[in-house]
């Protein structure tokens, strides 16, 4: 095949890159490099199955070849970031789907969305299904980012449903492994950052906020058997494992055997407090579901952060 991956510069796009070359398939990747990392992807730079476009998917994008697949990451995913770059983030959700899809229409290519846990808000269905609305602000502090993702896959549906486009739409939850950024500011980065340097750990509310965290690898095999099915609907990728915050510290403070303490701040704004994805459809219609289990994956993760110091 020939796969475009905007967004192909950060965490999860760089190693979906890795993947899809050991497939052996052609990679042009797209990224403006607001929060991608040439770094993530300089092992391939050499590849001749590999292209590297620096281009902000704002703008249109067209190529003088066909291509199979199209995967959209492109937009900042840090809290820290959308909610420094709220015009970009939202730009990249709802005009830069507009043109990548336009450029799927044009190819007649498979488009795929990677929407977010977030278009759930602070859910009052627990675990979530694909059903269910959500419950989101929608000129809040994070909407730049939870609107955004939902425009998106509105706009995604309405390709779909008028001009026959082949669209997928993923809804991520928690995602960690290495190439995370240090500086993010989600919950992973920042506890192995501050356990490595002896730091306070910094809990935000009580500590009992949950996450479900699924290690890079098995959601990049997700976001592949999702794009070569016919499902249209959302589906959400995730590890239905639920686990509290605080116990997360715990475990990152054992692992690197840390002399942190732990330290509470304030929740921040519309932060969510629960999150589990139910992947009754994964399982069924793309037989996927998460095979590395926390421990590991943070074991990984870790030795990442150590080599690297959290680059």
């Amino acid at each position: 095949m020939r796969v475009v991956i905007a967004g192909g510069a950060g965490f999860i796009g760089s190693h979906l890159c890795d993947y899809h070359i050991a497939r052996g398939d052609e990679v042009i990747c797209i990224d403006n490099l607001g929060s991608g990392k040439l770094d993530n992807i300089k092992h391939l730079m050499n590849n001749p199955k590999f292209t590297f476009l620096r281009h902000n998917i704002t703008d249109p994008v067209h190529f003088d070849f066909k291509v199979d697949i199209i995967y959209h990451l492109a937009s900042r995913a840090s809290p820290i970031d959308y909610q420094q770059y709220p015009v970009e983030t939202a730009l990249a959700n709802s005009l830069g789907t507009y043109n990548l899809l336009n450029l799927a229409m044009v190819n007649d290519a498979v488009m795929l969305f990677a929407s977010s846990s977030e278009a759930y808000g602070e859910p009052l269905v627990h675990p979530q299904t694909e059903d269910y609305w959500g419950n989101v602000s929608p000129t809040g502090i994070r909407s730049c980012y939870d609107e955004s993702k939902r425009f998106g896959e509105a706009l995604m549906m309405a390709f779909h449903r008028e001009r026959e486009a082949k669209t997928r739409v993923a809804r991520i939850f928690n995602t960690f492994g290495p190439r995370m950024r240090k500086d993010d500011g989600r919950v992973v980065p920042n506890f192995i950052s501050q356990c490595l340097k002896n730091e306070p750990i910094t809990v935000y509310g009580d500590g009992k906020q949950t996450r479900s965290f699924c290690y890079v690898s098995d959601m990049v095999e997700g976001l592949y058997l999702l794009g070569q099915s016919d499902e249209v609907e959302p589906k959400n990728l995730g590890n239905p494992n639920e686990i509290t915050v605080l116990e997360v510290a715990d475990i990152i403070k054992k692992m690197t055997d840390s002399k942190s303490e732990i330290i509470f701040k304030p929740l921040p704004i519309d932060d969510p407090t629960r999150r589990r994805p139910d992947i009754s459809q994964a399982r069924r219609l793309l037989g996927w579901e998460p095979k590395i289990p926390l421990e590991e994956g943070l074991k990984k993760t870790i030795e990442w952060f150590k080599k690297n110091k959290g680059a």
